[in-house]
């Protein structure tokens, strides 16, 4: 079956494990011809916003085929409304059975319309990123690109889907609540983790060599966060505080990704002989860097880190978001209620003091490996 991604309403940066990289590629392992449509917005080596300098065309390191489009402008404007150069063409050089649409919001959903018209046989699946901690932030996000322009896009591609998919809870009922489509065509399609990561992170030796480099002993508990420190994640600064308050020489916590220049100061200021800082780390290596920790902890709101370490079948500490409990399968996850240097202390204290609490977190904890598993999820999206 000839199945084809449209990455143009968002990025398509290639050598991470996002979900649209993760489903093109089990996909195409699975047995699928593979092809993305993908805008030029990627990443940079250090995870940022950047874009590629032109269309261009190659295999990717999944064996995808990908398709990068240029902008019909090359404007802000028509980077953020997504109206491509040579779409219809290479829609049509692609020639789906499946058409599966990473995000609805791109104007050119006019030339996905037409296409489909035009090849009543090709199945439409549409999935959704979007819910209020990203996006409808403000009164004119919300009310006039959201509710009018994001939602129009979504209305006219409805007759033609048969499914719309959100990838939270929360994106679910973002789907029904703001773009008003049928409850009965919505569902949730979880995010995951790279099944062959979750493999070489979980081989013998690969744990021991990383708490090795670190100085971590073995009968030392790790706690392990990770992800960009920014105005939006200050929480990982109170998680610093609380493993130095819990003064134990046997509680570790290692600390990576990028920090905002305005946070660096107040972060090197709680590093300390048990809270290492360690920097970026590689896209990937953080399958690895995890799988070495005994907990790991996410005080911040929600990112993909969340379902990849789900699917290593690690035991977690997350902020409570509206819509987000899904990384939950009964008791592999403590909620955080509050922002709160005191909450974060108690958890960890109970949970490094009492050893069947922490026994019962893991045993649930390897459920995970199953439902986050990306190569069950390629499955389940097709469905």
């Amino acid at each position: 079956m000839k199945i084809t991604h449209l990455c143009l309403g968002c990025f398509f940066p290639d050598g991470y494990s996002y979900q649209e990289n993760m489903l093109p590629k089990y996909h195409r392992l699975l047995g699928h011809d593979v092809t993305v449509i993908a805008s030029l917005q990627t990443f940079n080596k250090r995870g940022k916003i950047a874009y590629m300098k032109s269309a261009c065309e190659y295999v990717n390191e999944n064996g995808v085929r990908v398709v990068r489009l240029d902008y019909k402008k090359p404007t802000k404007a028509y980077r953020k409304l997504k109206s491509y150069v040579g779409f219809a063409q290479a829609l049509e050089a692609a020639a789906p059975d499946v058409l599966f649409i990473h995000g609805c919001q791109f104007l050119d959903v006019d030339v996905v319309i037409q296409y489909v018209k035009s090849h009543r046989d090709v199945v439409v699946y549409v999935d959704n990123h979007a819910d209020f901690s990203n996006s409808a932030r403000s009164w004119a996000s919300l009310n006039l690109m959201h509710k009018i322009l994001w939602r129009h896009c979504a209305q006219r591609l409805n007759p033609y889907v048969r499914k719309f998919y959100g990838v939270l809870p929360a994106r679910v009922d973002f789907l029904k609540e703001i773009y008003r489509l049928p409850p009965e065509k919505v569902e949730l399609l979880v995010m995951g983790a790279d099944d062959d990561k979750v493999e070489a992170a979980l081989a013998p030796g690969v744990a021991d060599a990383i708490r090795e480099k670190y100085g971590i002993d073995k009968d030392d508990f790790l706690v392990m966060t990770g992800g960009k420190i920014d105005r939006f994640k200050t929480q990982t600064l109170l998680l610093m505080e609380a493993v130095n308050r819990l003064n134990s020489p046997r509680v570790k916590l290692i600390v990576f990704g990028s920090v905002v220049p305005e946070l660096q100061s107040q972060l090197e200021a709680l590093v300390s002989d048990r809270v290492q800082y360690i920097g970026w780390v590689d896209s990937s290596l953080t399958d690895q860097y995890y799988a070495a920790s005994d907990l790991v902890v996410f005080p911040g709101r929600h990112s993909v880190f969340w379902e990849q370490v789900a699917g290593l079948g690690k035991p977690m500490l997350c902020k409570s978001w509206s819509g987000t409990r899904h990384v939950d399968l009964g008791g592999n996850v403590r909620f955080l209620e509050k922002d709160s240097v005191d909450e974060i202390y108690d958890v960890l204290k109970e949970l490094t003091e009492n050893s069947d609490a922490y026994a019962k977190m893991l045993e649930v904890a390897q459920r995970g490996k199953e439902v986050f598993s990306y190569r069950a999820i390629a499955k389940r999206s097709l469905e």
